[in-house]
């Protein structure tokens, strides 16, 4: 199986170590992967706001580029769900190469847990380890659009596959959020048009997890942590942000934000 790594725009621009880490955990688990480099946005920021004629060549570049893959593998849920969830508008029901990518584009934790189905994480022969306290943040696109876990809203008991994943790794100490499942207030374009709720939905959440006891916020969509991540620098808050590919692929806490 050869897997095409899909890295978001403001992964590659503004945390590409996620998208490294990506790479070396998905190769370590024995995964060929290719990067296609002509790759570009996956058109959700125009289709957020409404610019469907200027998504449409977008999504259908997309799909010519990563068709010819047996699967296409994206650290970002937010991404992952535009182009599975979001494309159909822009393509005929009968499309083979659009239903191919759409039914082959899985998030990174989806695909770990999903189709290769991991039951250990090893680099070198040892143990991954975090021995922190940690606090799980998941994203509305990853909960309520791929289903990665248990919504509040939603009666439906389904398996919490960051955590199930997070939990392969020794020495990880949960810190349990009084509202797990919570926004955190990005959305995308909603944080410049709707600049002041978006802060505070973003410092409500901080609180939660700093409240929580938790040392690092992890979850597997560095937009919202993006976010979050911008409130707790500037309220030098006592906590750190980590896309959980990073900790999967046995990177260590850096301390920035303690007081």
């Amino acid at each position: 199986m050869t897997v095409a790594l899909f890295v978001p725009c403001y992964l590659d621009q503004f945390y590409p170590e996620v998208a490294i880490a990506t790479l070396e955990l998905l190769e370590r688990l024995g995964v060929d992967v290719v990067f296609p480099p002509e790759q570009t946005c996956c058109g959700q920021p125009m289709a957020n706001t409404g610019c469907t004629a200027d998504c449409a060549p977008v999504a259908r570049r997309f799909v010519d580029i990563f068709a010819p893959f047996d699967s296409i593998v994206c650290p970002s849920g937010s991404c992952t769900s535009m182009v599975r969830n979001h494309y159909d508008d822009y393509f005929a029901e009968d499309d083979d190469a659009f239903l191919h990518v759409k039914q082959r584009t899985f998030d990174l934790c989806e695909f770990l847990y999903d189709e290769l189905q991991i039951q250990e994480l090893k680099i070198e022969g040892q143990d991954v380890c975090f021995p922190h306290r940690v606090s799980l943040h998941q994203s509305c696109h990853g909960l309520r659009e791929l289903r990665l876990g248990p919504s509040s809203e939603n009666m439906t008991v389904r398996d919490n596959k960051v955590r199930q994943l997070m939990n392969l790794v020794k020495d990880v100490e949960w810190c349990d959020l009084s509202r797990p499942d919570e926004c955190c207030g990005f959305g995308g374009t909603f944080a410049v048009n709707e600049a002041d709720v978006s802060a505070a939905m973003g410092r409500d959440r901080v609180a939660d997890h700093v409240g929580s006891g938790s040392e690092v916020i992890v979850s597997a969509d560095m937009s919202c942590l993006m976010h979050l991540q911008g409130l707790i620098r500037r309220e030098k808050s006592p906590i750190e942000v980590m896309h959980v590919a990073q900790v999967l692929a046995g990177r260590k806490l850096k301390k920035t934000n303690a007081k």
